[in-house]
């Protein structure tokens, strides 16, 4: 059984930063597709940072530039980078991982940000 457990948010300013990491009870994300996703309150969960296999990262535009996903395999982590923090960034955030042909999720760790 594999678990992902999320870690690191809590309250941030606008303006400022918050490191979300994501540990797996496996070794799992190292050559898998890994992602962050959030879900706001009233909204549907939204894709915010992926990492493919080759190492290739993106990113939508709401988060573009502010956000940074990595993958740290020794430590088997997947962490995810938030500067320039926004009250709409306001969210759940969950990571993910594509593993043997299903993907699995963590609880979600939530993020608020205050103006």
């Amino acid at each position: 059984q594999v678990q992902l457990v999320e870690s690191g948010g809590g309250l941030g300013q606008a303006g400022g930063s918050l490191r979300l990491s994501c540990a797996a009870s496996r070794s799992i994300f190292s050559g898998n597709f890994v992602a962050w996703y959030r879900q706001a309150p009233g909204k549907q969960r939204e894709l915010v940072a992926s990492l493919t296999t080759s190492g290739t990262t993106n990113y939508p535009d709401s988060v573009k530039g502010r956000f940074t996903i990595s993958r740290d395999n020794a430590k088997n982590t997947v962490s995810l980078q938030m500067n320039k923090l926004k009250p709409e960034d306001t969210a759940v955030y969950y990571c993910s991982a594509f593993y043997l042909g299903r993907n699995y999720w963590g609880q979600g760790t939530q993020v608020t940000v205050s103006s």
